[in-house]
């Protein structure tokens, strides 16, 4: 109910524009730096210390950073827009009162105090009656359409290797720690961790009702279960690789692999109809949950799967529920001191359950369609700057490079909102039911429209952010490039900034998301978003040496005590932010062309305020629970290392501020990473 199916690599984008002839214009905010430091030595500091000394931590916030500043102003303006609802006459059954609806469910703690565990107790008692084994696929079958997937995951989305049609996924899951590695190693860390799952656990179902010692066998069921899925599960760096993690087979073979499962009864019952083949991503998994059906006891497999429901149910439960639910995985994950204002959930269930509804609203009184047009002329600037980098690469050759160029050509470019919004017509929500049975029905409603797609071709317009989310992604399957409207507005663009203002931190991060396209995962799928090798040999083993000496570099980076980067599981990411510098960068220097250089503002040049203007792009304040917990699972760097990682493989950074090999963050030129 509210755990992902699957997950798109983001990041956070806006929107950069021609302004014309201004009055004056703005440069880098000189408050938001720290004049203190050496650029050359700690450049984050440099940038970003200011800023980070007037934006304490907040209590509720385990990473508080510039874009987390505008997901607040996004927030707050969904609420509002909730509120102006809440004034009018609605009509039962439209799409104010649903919002309205799950809103005022969201809100009313008083409500759910006094239901306290009566919600969930139903389908845990459903669970429990389970009489034999065979009726493990009808349940699971109903437990996924009600928004819990316990021994693996599932999803319906295009074929990676016939991306034109949509078809059926299952992939490694179970296991609700956090990570995978948190059930298998050893160390202080790991072990306390291990510690605090069992307690959550144990307190989760003694709310509902067991006893202390009914909890305590209940928690050891559920480590030893989701410790064997973990044990054989492939590590987040072994799951980017696109081609090592597609597996298509024919249902007789899944039946086969996994005979301890009626897979008949369990598509019938999820609505699917037809299916011949689908995509296994990770089969060894599938072949433990064989394994763990046949050998654990009836038993055993009711707690696991009861525990499945309670963990997703307990956010819509009472404020024991969720108190319990905060202290495991925001305060001993991330460090949170406490739980965001109510509100705030609410807004967040709102997009969850209607994200399009209220983002039609969003646009409507938020989003200037003149914005759109200046951010689609922008995206062509930087495609072409990312098109003449390719020309000149000296590592790749011709027939490489033109297909590259038929890739760049081709890409699906998304700006603020989707030309077709989603109905909701056919979500009911009902207010006599309890918040729980909502977002079940909720959950219903989603999956059932996933399921709908089966066999479908994909519809390549369709988005998966919502208008209002404070974020972009690149989607290779369709070869897309996605920012939604909430992203295009201060304090990432202002049209009152210098253009070097703007390249540097839009421009940039636009740049970063074509760059996705042509990553260590990206490169792999072609312009239609199949993944094929389009690469000579020659030119796919230069970009991996070229890709590995970035690991390399990532993988030496302490990011606490003695804790280091993980170079590999940040690749992608950290190849998509060098070459959205390279490419931003060389699309300023092309609107510079015919004009004079633009004169220094506030004693700061134009080159030395794109840099600026890209570092406080990351300017955040972080937990040191964070910041292991992102290095262990995030595909994406800390924002530190983001900055002080990447601008030191950028040439013209070291001209713009004077860096020599007298500086921390000097690279000799010839140990530079450029790739893209």
């Amino acid at each position: 109910m509210k755990r992902n199916l699957f997950y798109l690599t983001v990041i956070c984008a806006t929107m950069l524009a021609s302004c014309g002839e201004r009055e004056s214009v703005k440069g880098i905010s000189a408050e938001n730096l720290d004049t203190s430091v050496v650029p050359g030595d700690d450049f984050y500091r440099f940038a970003c210390g200011g800023w980070m000394a007037s934006h304490p931590l907040k209590p509720d916030y385990a990473r508080f950073g510039t874009f987390d500043e505008l997901s607040e102003k996004s927030n707050g303006q969904v609420k509002d827009l909730i509120a102006e609802l809440s004034q009018k006459q609605l009509e039962q059954g439209s799409l104010g009162q649903t919002i309205g609806d799950i809103y005022t469910l969201a809100m009313d703690s008083a409500r759910r105090n006094a239901e306290g565990a009566r919600p969930v107790l139903p389908y845990l008692k459903q669970l429990n009656s389970l009489a034999d084994k065979s009726e493990l696929s009808a349940v699971l079958a109903v437990m996924s359409r009600s928004g819990v997937q316990s021994f693996f995951s599932h999803y319906v989305y295009a074929d990676e290797m016939n991306s034109s049609i949509n078809i059926f996924h299952i992939k490694q899951g179970g296991y609700r720690m956090g990570d995978r590695d948190y059930y298998l190693e050893k160390d202080e860390r790991s072990q306390a961790l291990r510690t605090k799952y069992v307690e959550y656990i144990e307190k989760l179902f003694t709310l509902s009702g067991y006893t202390a010692e009914e909890a305590k066998k209940i928690s050891a069921a559920v480590m030893k279960i989701e410790t064997q899925l973990a044990t054989v599960a492939l590590s987040r760096e072994a799951l980017r690789d696109p081609i090592a993690n597609y597996h298509k087979i024919k249902l007789d073979e899944l039946k086969q692999r996994v005979p301890n499962l009626d897979w008949d009864i369990f598509f019938k019952t999820i609505g699917i109809k037809g299916l011949e083949e689908l995509n296994a991503g990770q089969l060894e998994p599938l072949t433990e949950v064989n394994k763990i059906i046949k050998e654990a006891s009836l038993q055993d497999i009711k707690y696991y799967l009861q525990w499945n429901v309670l963990n997703t149910a307990a956010s819509y439960l009472s404020d024991d529920f969720t108190d319990a639910d905060f202290e495991y995985y925001d305060k001993t994950l991330s460090g949170k001191e406490q739980q965001e204002e109510r509100w705030k959930q609410a807004v967040g269930i709102v997009n969850g359950c209607v994200g399009e509804g209220v983002g039609q609203m969003y646009v409507e009184k938020y989003f200037p369609p003149m914005a759109k047009e200046k951010m689609i002329n922008l995206v062509k600037n930087l495609q072409t700057a990312l098109g003449e980098r390719i020309n000149q690469l000296p590592w790749m050759g011709d027939e490489t490079k033109a297909k590259a160029q038929e890739k760049l050509a081709t890409f699906h470019v998304k700006i603020g909102y989707p030309d077709k919004w989603r109905d909701y017509s056919a979500l009911k929500i009902r207010k006599e039911d309890s918040y729980l049975e909502n977002i079940i029905r909720s959950n219903v409603f989603d999956y059932e429209y996933m399921i709908s797609r089966f066999n479908q071709p994909v519809d390549k317009d369709e988005w998966l952010m919502n208008p209002q989310t404070v974020n972009a992604y690149y989607n290779p399957a369709t070869n897309e490039i996605c920012f939604p409207a909430a992203i295009l507005q201060p304090p990432f663009f202002d049209v009152k900034a210098a253009d070097a203002v703007n390249y540097g931190a839009i421009g940039v991060v636009i740049g970063h998301e074509m760059t996705h396209g042509f990553d260590d995962q990206g490169r792999k799928y072609d312009k239609d978003g199949n993944l094929t090798e389009w690469w000579t040999e020659n030119d796919a083993q230069r970009f991996q040496e070229r890709a590995q000496v970035l690991a390399d570099f990532f993988d030496n980076i302490v990011v606490l005590d003695t804790i280091h980067g993980n170079g590999r599981l940040t690749l992608g990411e950290n190849i998509a932010d060098q070459g959205g510098l390279q490419v931003s960068w060389q699309a300023y220097q092309n609107s510079l062309k015919g004009k004079t250089t633009p004169e220094a503002i506030d004693g700061y040049t134009d080159a030395q305020q794109f840099f600026i203007a890209y570092a406080t792009v990351w300017a955040a304040n972080i937990r040191e629970a964070e910041i292991l917990r992102r290095t262990k699972m995030d595909p994406h760097s800390l924002g530190k290392w983001r900055t002080n990682g990447a601008l030191p493989q950028i040439d013209a950074w070291y001209e713009a501020f004077g860096v020599s090999q007298e500086n921390a963050l000097y690279v000799p030129k010839d140990k530079r990473v450029s790739i893209w």
